[in-house]
């Protein structure tokens, strides 16, 4: 990145107190959302760790936080997707939301109410969009931190492993200069969480969860039966040796995930895939056969468990994984490798109210960088039989019937 293009700018959203700083250039912007009791400093080192070209990154302080400790309130999850909201219409361009801890929780609102403008996002030790849900005497240790700077080191050291001291002592500056009145406030957002939560994320496109492997406050169990299982397309990761602050005790190794997830993502939104593997999750996460059809090369050959024989032809295939991708309940990819013209892609999934299918998925590119051929492995042959006999009620007149199983018994055919 040339000295110009590194240059910082601050600008303000219309009519509000809302800062923001951009930096670099591109079609896209990678958004930096920080956690309780942080500022949007706290990124800093995330972010020049970051070589993906192609991406501004933005950077912006909640309310009542870092450089906004004079905003009024409200200070809740709405008020904090808002302003985030804000500043996302005023950049006009596709996004990939970067968050932490509470700035999680408004990350997946703000991605839920921008559509496709939203092409991803990256949680770390993401706190649960239905709330921790400490008990009132936990929470209440939590509410008292306001203007409690031994509090909130104790705490800070606590949760971390590798925090260093200049950057510990900085943040308990930026915590300690965060109201009282709004710190309880932030800790009624991210234990009693927003109703949202309660049910499948709103936002279908892809998502990677990670968290420092000593992470004792957003736990291994926390992430993954709480967080990961709501997107439809999620994959997760952890940071070894790094506490809840991984993206401060260990930006280099959060920079290098971040870059894998984004080479994985469309090059624009509604555009080819830069990557098979990305354009993959992407079409999935959406549900839509035009969005398949976008990575498909014109005689694409489809080969899979439930099918009975190959489908050829980008019709055809557009149409049956359209019409796949909504039969899953949840579906998770949570592997990528490459090896020349070939991406597997590992995942799991539940369907039918909770029946659990895994499997491999190779796709291969041809010359032009379109997906040529599908090779999608499914396990157990059970779930795999059901789910082909449904494929087969559900594409009635549109793909010929002997292409799937019914209950149990192979169609005849070629």
């Amino acid at each position: 990145m040339t000295s110009a293009e590194n240059v910082t700018r601050t600008e303000r959203v219309a009519d509000s107190d809302t800062r923001f700083r951009r930096r670099g250039t591109g079609d896209r912007a990678l958004v930096f959302v920080h956690g309780f009791l942080d500022d949007q400093y706290v990124w800093d080192s995330v972010i020049d760790g970051i070589t993906t070209q192609g991406f501004e990154q933005v950077q912006l302080d909640l309310a009542g936080s870092g450089d906004r400790t004079e905003a009024e309130g409200p200070f809740n999850l709405e008020r904090f997707a808002h302003d985030v909201g804000a500043v996302m219409v005023a950049l006009d361009k596709p996004f990939v939301l970067v968050a932490q801890s509470m700035g999680t929780l408004v990350a997946e609102l703000v991605a839920v109410a921008s559509g496709p403008r939203a092409l991803g996002l990256v949680l770390l030790s993401p706190v649960p969009l239905a709330g921790v849900g400490l008990p009132p005497e936990a929470a209440g240790q939590f509410r008292a931190l306001g203007g409690d700077a031994q509090g909130q080191r104790a705490v800070r050291r606590q949760l971390s492993v590798e925090l260093p001291d200049a950057e510990l002592d900085r943040l308990v500056v930026v915590g300690t200069r965060v109201s009282a009145s709004v710190v309880a406030d932030m800790v009624d957002c991210w234990n009693n969480g927003h109703p949202l939560g309660q049910a499948p994320s709103g936002y279908r496109g892809p998502v990677l969860v990670g968290r420092g492997a000593a992470d004792g406050f957003v736990t291994d169990e926390m992430a993954g039966t709480r967080v990961v299982p709501r997107f439809a397309s999620a994959e997760s990761f952890d940071v070894a040796d790094a506490g809840h602050w991984a993206h401060v005790e260990a930006p280099t190794a959060v920079a290098e995930r971040i870059d894998a997830f984004l080479a994985g993502l469309p090059a624009a939104a509604g555009n080819a895939t830069r990557g098979a593997g990305g354009g993959w999750r992407s079409a999935f996460a959406s549900k839509t056969a035009a969005d398949f059809a976008a990575a498909f090369a014109e005689d694409i050959v489809l080969e899979a468990s439930v099918l009975a024989k190959p489908l050829i032809g980008r019709d055809q295939v557009k149409a049956t994984m359209g019409t796949a991708s909504r039969i899953y309940d949840s579906l998770r990819f949570f592997r990528e490798a490459t090896a020349g013209p070939r991406t597997y892609l590992e995942w799991e999934a539940t369907a039918f109210g909770g029946a659990e299918i895994s499997g491999v998925t190779v796709l291969t590119k041809d010359d032009e960088g379109r997906i040529a051929h599908v090779a999608i492995h499914h396990r157990p042959l059970g779930e795999a039989l059901r789910f082909s006999t449904e494929m087969r009620v559900r594409l009635a007149g549109t793909i010929d019937p002997s292409h799937f199983y019914d209950l149990g018994r192979p169609s005849r055919g070629e």
